[in-house]
């Protein structure tokens, strides 16, 4: 499994959060959290395609790319940054988050039936022009 680093090209030209071909899922607990990774492994998805990250160095990362300073400029047209700023709300209550390389081959669909019976507290799927959301919360 991969150390979560915020790289280049997980960010969109505003410097916001958003790692494209990637499925972003949270969980209450890390073992919630490693669960979903297991089952996604038996699954057969590569190590190299998951990464697991704790709360306090996930909030770390992403802080400077959830645009909550930027009142002056223009607002986005998409939600990328409330998007963001939820990843960071709850990675500071101590969430743990999972980041999923979603090649072609990996639906949110299948993921989702895979994890149906995981606590996911909130997941997003990050395609080239949309934020697909993949579970809101409200249901857990």
């Amino acid at each position: 499994m991969k150390t979560f680093s915020l790289a280049a090209g997980m960010t969109n030209m505003r410097g916001v959060f958003y790692p494209t071909g990637h499925m972003v899922l949270m969980f209450p607990t890390e073992r919630d959290a490693r669960y979903a990774c297991e089952l996604l492994r038996k699954d057969g998805v590569p190590d190299d395609d998951l990464c697991l990250c704790g709360p306090a160095e996930f909030e770390r990362q992403i802080t400077g790319a959830t645009d909550e300073d930027d009142d002056v400029l223009l607002p986005s047209v998409g939600t990328e940054s409330d998007t963001a700023r939820r990843f960071r709300q709850l990675a500071h209550q101590g969430h743990h988050a999972l980041m999923v390389h979603a090649s072609a081959g990996t639906t949110s669909e299948h993921v989702l039936e895979l994890l149906r019976d995981s606590r996911i507290s909130y997941g997003q799927r990050y395609r080239p022009l949309v934020i697909e959301d993949l579970v809101d919360g409200s249901a857990h």
